[in-house]
């Protein structure tokens, strides 16, 4: 079972490799918004250190083509869930980590002040697996203890319309509220500008 502690920022027992893409949250803010985000480096392909690189600042411009393009970037997510279920953490959840880019939600605009972004490895066209989402949902359990603040979630495409579109058609947004009603969750569906709404159930 995945936990969180919340004194640390960190998830118990996954591996945590630190991404220099952060900083401080504003003064006084709290995570209350979760956004789940879908990432494949190179695009389409799965498995081996790109996302990790990527997050660590030290993706090879010259391994591929897509790379001279993004290894300049300086981005991160607090989390990344691999194909099998792997979960990584990259930055210490009350810390701002650089996932959302320009963003607005519920008329709050700047998203990653107030949010977790988690990162699913896949595409928009390719079905995530049942791996993540069980994962994802364990996650989600994990965080809403830890930080009762949490309230919603969305895409990252609900976040930034017109500029981004995952974690796409792809993901079943009914299949993580089916998990989630597994758990200690209770929801509200397609409430405002987001996906799910939490409530301890």
């Amino acid at each position: 079972m995945i936990r969180a502690d919340a004194s640390a920022g960190l998830l118990m027992d996954v591996p945590f490799l630190p991404s220099p893409h952060h900083d401080l949250r504003p003064s006084g803010v709290v995570p209350d918004l979760i956004v789940v985000h879908g990432i494949s480096l190179p695009p389409g392909e799965f498995g081996g250190a790109w996302i990790d690189d990527l997050f660590l600042g030290r993706l090879d411009a010259s391994a591929h083509p897509y790379f001279a393009a993004i290894a300049h970037l300086r981005v991160s997510a607090h989390l990344l869930i691999r194909r099998d279920g792997a979960v990584t953490q990259y930055v210490p959840f009350a810390l701002r980590a650089w996932h959302a880019g320009a963003s607005s939600f519920a008329a709050r605009a700047g998203c990653n002040d107030f949010s977790i972004g988690i990162e699913l490895e896949g595409t928009d066209e390719i079905p995530y697996t049942e791996a993540q989402y069980a994962a994802l949902a364990e996650v989600i359990v994990a965080l809403r203890v830890a930080y009762p603040s949490l309230r919603a979630i969305a895409g990252h495409a609900d976040i930034a319309p017109g500029r981004k579109t995952d974690p796409g058609a792809s993901f079943d947004w009914m299949r993580l509220e089916a998990l989630l009603q597994h758990e200690t969750i209770a929801m509200q569906r397609g409430i405002g500008d987001a996906r799910l709404m939490l409530t301890l159930a």
